[in-house]
């Protein structure tokens, strides 16, 4: 958003319907040394006034203040990735005062607030204490249902209750969350159904290059998900070591059919990392240092180039498409070295103590901080 530019915009809307100081004046009811005043910043109109100056110019107040509440995609792209580089380099609470003050400043971008409050819960485990960390997590809850209340986008809107119910989920109002999930998620709904009837409405309008497109990122989409899904499993299942195996196999022939490696190495590390959980919980510490070892060599390969970018491959050859449109295009939603960081914070969890004094973990500690060091 620029700055107020009242002055500057008088004069520049009077000399457009070319008329004189005097014959502003006499039509606002003011002297020729009022406007002449406002032109030059010396003073401003009243209040009052505001309303009738800028009908006279058949524009909104806003219009006429150089009050331009919205960001374009690009601008709320950049903040987000500056604000998540300066997370990585300077004092967390200096930065979250800095977003604080543009969430303020532009209270009505709503898809601005949106990618803030993606952001705060990206980084708010940075916070000192724990209680600051429930704070900031209070704070998204509370912008996100400021958007469902305002917002008309059903799609920032949508997003913003999962981002809610993620940070009720942190700090306990559970119930809550079941309470709104349940029935969004209702998998009755014909809602769930849509995807389907796209796709059939773009083949018989004879949208073909469209519902290819959108068939393709929706099978993406689906097949992320269902990793991801695979991971919560082997968390709910973790004491039946039969059933987590079974998963594993499973999941280990999706991920090679499909590439996952080379296609989303993030959503795949974290498939590891989870089977290396399962392992160390039955004590089979071979298998969950082979795991650890492919969790941090992917890691590692994200830290080179553009491998962290979202990305398709030969068989997804069209999702960058819906990469790029996105609000925070192909770009990770934490800077390199917070996610190495991450990663490392991972190998030290009550989990894996079974494996603390080993030396192949240690190794594995090693690697992550050199690659820190290169960064």
């Amino acid at each position: 958003m620029d700055q107020i530019h009242l002055g500057d915009n008088i004069s520049r809307l009077r000399h457009q319907k070319k008329i004189t100081q005097e014959e502003l004046a006499r039509f606002m009811g003011v002297t020729k040394a009022s406007v002449s005043k406002w032109e030059t910043n010396q003073s401003l109109p009243d209040i009052l006034l505001l309303p009738q100056l800028a009908s006279f110019f058949d524009i909104s107040v806003d219009e006429l203040l150089g009050y331009k509440p919205q960001l374009s995609k690009e601008q709320i792209q950049k903040y987000y990735f500056d604000f998540a580089a300066q997370f990585a380099s300077e004092a967390f609470e200096e930065v979250m005062e800095k977003s604080e003050v543009l969430v303020k400043k532009y209270y009505s971008c709503y898809g601005f607030l949106l990618q803030i409050c993606v952001l705060w819960l990206n980084h708010c485990h940075m916070a000192s204490t724990q209680a600051r960390q429930i704070e900031i997590l209070k704070r998204i809850a509370e912008i996100c249902s400021h958007i469902t209340s305002h917002c008309l986008d059903n799609g920032i809107c949508n997003d913003a209750i999962m981002l809610k119910a993620m940070c009720q989920l942190q700090y306990g109002e559970i119930d809550d969350v079941i309470m709104v999930l349940e029935e969004m998620l209702n998998p009755y709904h014909f809602f769930h159904q849509g995807e389907s009837i796209l796709i059939q409405a773009y083949q018989m309008k004879g949208q073909f290059q469209q519902a290819h497109q959108f068939t393709q990122f929706e099978i993406y989409t689906h097949l992320m998900e269902f990793i991801n899904l695979s991971i919560h499993y082997l968390s709910i299942h973790v004491q039946d070591l039969q059933r987590c195996e079974e998963t594993i196999k499973r999941l280990d022939e999706v991920i090679k059919t499909y590439h996952i490696e080379k296609l989303n190495p993030n959503t795949t590390a974290q498939f590891y990392y989870q089977c290396a959980i399962v392992y160390c919980q039955h004590q089979n510490d071979q298998e969950a240092l082979k795991r650890l070892t492919d969790f941090v060599r992917l890691v590692c390969e994200m830290m080179e180039g553009d491998h962290i970018l979202l990305h398709g491959d030969e068989y997804f050859d069209q999702i960058h498409i819906y990469f790029e449109q996105s609000d925070l295009g192909v770009h990770p939603v934490r800077n390199k070295k917070l996610i190495l960081q991450s990663a490392l914070q991972a190998l030290e969890v009550a989990e894996l103590n079974g494996l603390k004094e080993d030396h192949c973990l240690q190794s594995l500690k090693l690697q992550l901080k050199r690659k820190g060091e290169t960064l």
